[in-house]
């Protein structure tokens, strides 16, 4: 009975089949547009996505918290790290193998060339939808988390980052280019969840850090770069230019550069978390530093200074020859 209800959260609707051709392919090619019902297929995979982070949790960051008895800051840390870490990690390998069948990576012009991009390939498709649901997935685990309430704001902000670009890539039929934006970022922020997760379990590893400090500012002049050319050279040139709502174009000037500003001042905003937390890293490095040269300089002043009376002391008693035994020795002799 509820077979034909169930079908529209677990599988992916509004398929297309474009027949075969003898010019493009021999087989009969299934591709996907998007519509209301995604929201049943996302709300299905958030549920599954909460019961993933669970056992995640469960079954391998609580094992590894009982073993090096971190702190409750370290904790909560540790946890958030090793979700996403394991989140960009399966999104980064799974976009690579989608860039690279679709050949994106080989052809740039394919972020803008035949836009609108209304209809995309199963995988695709899927994956947005999986990148939504993870996403939405995230606000009902701030409360199972617990967390804390100094952290909910910034944590909902991060979240909402991430649903407001990758949903207006999706209803935009930018799929292309967000997908390529998206496993860039995802491969930034993998290096730097893994490398904090190494440094919680040794506080000297600080390379990783170094090096995602590099990739971090390449890539976000990668995207800065990738986004003008589509939206300034790509977009711009194109021929049809009006707005239209049934073929999913949205190729106007005023939906260029509300997109185009939207990435800089996300690009922007990130910079200017990461130049704070760099200031603070070297803040903190350079007030640790002084105070153990400090600690020092008073252990080695303080043995020089008993040495120093000590051989004061001795001076002044072997300088008096009359108070010297050597020197009743000498006079009674």
């Amino acid at each position: 009975i509820t077979a034909k209800a169930a079908v529209i959260f677990v599988t992916l609707q509004y398929n297309v089949t474009i027949p075969a051709t003898e010019e493009q392919s021999a087989e009969t090619v299934s591709l996907y547009h998007y519509g209301i019902k995604d929201l049943a297929t996302i709300f299905f995979y958030m549920l599954v996505a909460i019961i993933i982070h669970a056992i995640i949790q469960e079954y391998v960051l609580d094992k590894i918290n009982r073993k090096m008895h971190f702190s409750k800051t370290k904790h909560s840390k540790f946890n958030e790290s090793g979700q996403l870490s394991a989140f960009y990690l399966f999104s980064c390998v799974w976009g690579t193998s989608i860039l690279v069948s679709e050949n994106y990576i080989s052809d740039p012009t394919s972020l803008w060339r035949d836009y609108p991009h209304t209809l995309i390939p199963f995988q695709m498709k899927f994956f947005y939808i999986l990148q939504l649901a993870y996403w939405f997935h995230a606000f009902p685990e701030l409360y199972f988390q617990k967390t804390k309430k100094e952290d909910i704001f910034r944590q909902i902000v991060y979240i909402g980052l991430y649903l407001f670009h990758i949903a207006g890539a999706y209803l935009l039929n930018l799929t292309h280019l967000g997908l390529v934006l998206l496993v860039l970022h995802y491969f930034v922020e993998f290096l730097f969840h893994i490398s904090r997760l190494f440094y919680f379990s040794d506080e000297r590893y600080q390379k990783g850090f170094s090096l995602w400090a590099v990739l971090f500012v390449l890539g976000r002049l990668l995207t800065l770069i990738l986004s003008v050319l589509t939206f300034g050279f790509g977009l711009a040139r194109a021929e049809d230019q009006q707005l239209n709502f049934s073929t999913g174009n949205f190729n106007i000037l005023a939906v260029r550069i509300s997109v185009l500003a939207s990435i800089c001042m996300a690009q922007a905003f990130m910079m200017w978390k990461f130049i704070n937390f760099q200031l603070r890293r070297w803040r903190e490095h350079s007030s640790s530093q002084p105070q153990s040269v400090k600690k020092k300089f008073v252990t080695a002043k303080g043995k020089t200074s008993r040495k120093e009376r000590e051989n004061g002391i001795n001076g002044t008693v072997t300088s008096n020859g009359a108070d010297s035994p050597r020197s009743r020795k000498d006079k009674s002799s």
